[in-house]
C-alpha cells in the first residue's frame, strides 16, 4: 500500500513513516502519524476493547472527561495502514485500528506541579473504582497514563482496562500506584522536594528502599511512611516478600470481593486526600509580583501593551516563558487562546494550575526552564520528547516577559541564542520584555557581575533580534525597561 492511498483514506500522504509510537505494552502499540494518534491492537485485545467502548461505563467516563474519547477507524483505513507498516518481531500479524482524539501539547510527570500529580492520582483511583461495578480494573497505575488538556487530566491508555476475575480481592497495581504517586507527594509534602527532581531520574517512581535511606528514624514510624515504606521495606529485609503476594487470590465469594475491594478503594481514597498538597506553599517567586521593582503605573501600561497585542494578533496558541503566577497566561486564556504557560518554580507553577482549574481556563502550566528545557527520554531517547520537540514551531505567540535577563545572566546565555530560540519556537510573533544592566533586578541577579553585560543596550537588543524578527512596536514603561512586540521574518 503506498502512501497516496492512505491519503485517500485520510492520512496524509507523507505518513507512511510514523513520527513515533510505543512497544511496552503487547496488547497494542501507539503511533502518531499525520498528526494523527493511532493505536494498533492484537486481535484479542481489540476484542475487549470494542465490548468497553460500547459499555454504559465507557459512555459515563467519556461524557465525564475523565477518559480520552476513542474511536475503532473505518474498514478501508484499517486495511490501508495494516498493509503500510510492518511490526518488528512479536508485533501481532492480525490487528485492529483505533484513534484517539489529540490532546493539544502533551506532557509528562516529571513537568507537573504536585497539585496536578495529585490530580492524576485522584483521577486514576476514581477511575479504577468507577470500572469495579461493571466487573472491570486496571492493569497498571502510572502517572504516564495520564495527560492533561489544559489544567485538567484526561487518562489515556485504554488498553489498561480489563475485565477483573469476580473473586478476585486484591488490587494488583497497588505497588505501582504507591511508588509513582503516593511516595513522590509524600516525600514532597514533607520535605519540599521537587516532584520534577524525584520523577526525571525515577521513571518509575521511589520504591520503598529508596525512601527508607531518606527518612529519619522518627518519620519512618510516622504516617504515611510507617505504611509506604517501613513495612514493605522490613518485610523485604526479612525474605517475606513473595512471587505470590502479587498474584490473583481469589475469595470464592464475588460480592466479598467487591466489598473488599469497596473499603480499600475507600481507606486508598482517604490517604490520597491526606496527601494533598499545601496550596499557599511559598517560594522566593511566588510573591514576585506583589514586589515589582516598578510601580503599579509601569506594570498597568504592560497590561495594556499585552493586550493590544493579543487584541490584534488573536492568537490561537501562546507559549508564556516564565510565567510567574501567570498574570498574562491568564490574560491570553481569556481571550480564547490554547495556553502553554512554564516556569521553573513549582510553587507558581502550582499556583497557576488551581488558578486555571477554578476558572476553568485553557492553560497547560508546567515545571520547565527554558534553559534547560526537559530533554528526551525512555528507551534510546525516544519515548517521551523533550520540551523543545514538543514545543518548536507550535505556538502563534510566545510571551517572554521579565525573563530574558534571567537567561541571560543566571544561565549566561547569550541574548542572541534567546532570540534563535524565540524565532524557533514561534510561528508569527513574540513579546519581549528588555531589562537594562541599570534595572534594580538586573542587578541583584547579576550581584556585582554586571560588568560583564556593559555593552547590552536597546539598540545591541534591537540589532539582534532584528536577523530573525520585525519590530513592529516597542513601549518603554520605566526608564530601564522597554516592550517589543517582534513579527517573525
Amino acid at each position: 500500500m503506498t502512501s497516496a492511498s492512505l491519503h485517500d483514506c485520510g492520512l496524509p500522504a507523507g505518513a507512511a513513516v510514523p513520527e513515533g509510537r510505543s512497544f511496552r505494552d503487547p496488547d497494542g502499540s501507539l503511533v502518531q502519524a499525520g498528526g494523527r494518534i493511532l493505536r494498533c491492537v492484537a486481535k484479542a485485545a481489540a476484542a475487549r476493547l470494542r465490548i468497553f467502548l460500547a459499555s454504559p461505563a465507557a459512555q459515563d467516563l467519556f461524557e465525564a472527561g475523565k477518559l480520552i474519547p476513542t474511536w475503532e477507524l473505518p474498514e478501508r483505513e484499517q486495511e490501508a495502514l495494516g498493509r503500510t507498516w510492518s511490526f518488528e518481531e512479536g508485533r501481532p500479524a492480525e490487528a485492529a485500528w483505533f484513534e484517539h482524539e489529540k490532546v493539544p501539547f502533551p506532557s509528562y510527570p516529571y513537568e507537573w506541579s504536585p497539585g496536578m500529580l495529585h490530580s492524576a492520582a485522584r483521577l486514576t483511583l476514581d477511575l479504577s473504582s468507577r470500572l469495579h461495578p461493571a466487573g472491570l480494573g486496571l492493569k497498571d497505575a502510572t502517572p504516564y497514563n495520564v495527560l492533561f488538556r489544559g489544567p485538567s487530566p484526561v487518562f489515556i491508555d485504554l488498553l489498561s482496562i480489563e475485565r477483573r476475575q469476580p473473586g478476585d480481592a486484591v488490587w494488583r497495581p497497588y505497588a505501582q500506584f504507591a511508588s509513582t504517586f503516593l511516595l513522590p507527594l509524600a516525600i514532597n509534602r514533607r520535605y519540599g522536594l521537587a516532584i520534577q527532581g524525584l520523577l526525571l531520574v525515577n521513571r518509575d517512581g521511589i520504591d520503598p528502599e529508596q525512601a527508607w535511606r531518606l527518612l529519619s528514624p522518627g518519620a519512618r514510624l510516622r504516617a504515611p511512611f510507617l505504611g509506604l515504606v517501613t513495612i514493605p521495606e522490613l518485610l523485604r529485609r526479612a525474605g517475606a516478600v513473595r512471587e505470590s503476594h502479587y498474584s490473583a487470590r481469589s475469595t470464592g465469594n464475588p460480592e466479598r470481593a467487591s466489598f473488599v475491594l469497596e473499603f480499600f478503594y475507600r481507606r486508598l481514597r482517604r490517604q490520597v486526600g491526606k496527601l494533598e498538597p499545601n496550596a499557599r506553599t511559598e517560594s522566593t517567586w511566588t510573591g514576585y509580583m506583589g514586589n515589582l521593582s516598578y510601580g503599579r503605573e509601569e506594570f498597568e501600561a504592560k497590561e495594556k501593551f499585552v493586550a493590544e497585542v493579543l487584541a490584534r494578533q488573536t492568537p490561537r496558541r501562546v507559549l508564556d516563558v516564565g510565567c510567574n503566577t501567570g498574570a498574562f497566561s491568564l490574560m491570553a486564556a481569556r481571550e480564547g487562546a490554547e495556553v502553554v504557560a512554564i516556569d521553573s518554580d513549582e510553587a507558581v507553577i502550582d499556583r497557576l494550575w488551581r488558578t486555571a482549574s477554578a476558572q476553568k481556563l485553557n492553560i497547560l502550566p508546567l515545571v520547565t526552564n527554558l534553559a534547560r528545557p526537559t530533554p528526551r527520554m525512555g528507551w534510546r531517547n525516544a519515548e517521551c520528547g523533550s520540551f523543545l520537540d514538543r514545543a518548536s514551531g507550535r505556538f502563534d505567540l510566545v510571551l517572554m516577559l521579565a525573563v530574558i535577563h534571567h537567561m541571560m545572566v543566571s544561565e549566561r546565555i547569550p541574548i542572541g541564542e534567546i532570540m534563535a530560540l524565540a524565532s524557533d519556537l514561534t510561528t508569527e510573533a513574540v513579546v519581549v520584555e528588555y531589562v537594562d544592566p541599570a534595572d534594580p533586578m538586573f542587578r541583584a541577579i547579576a550581584r556585582g557581575r554586571g560588568h560583564l553585560h556593559a555593552g547590552f543596550n536597546p539598540d545591541v537588543f534591537r540589532s539582534c533580534s532584528e536577523r530573525w524578527f520585525k519590530v513592529e512596536r516597542t513601549l518603554e514603561i520605566s526608564p530601564t525597561r522597554r516592550l517589543f512586540h517582534l513579527r517573525k521574518k
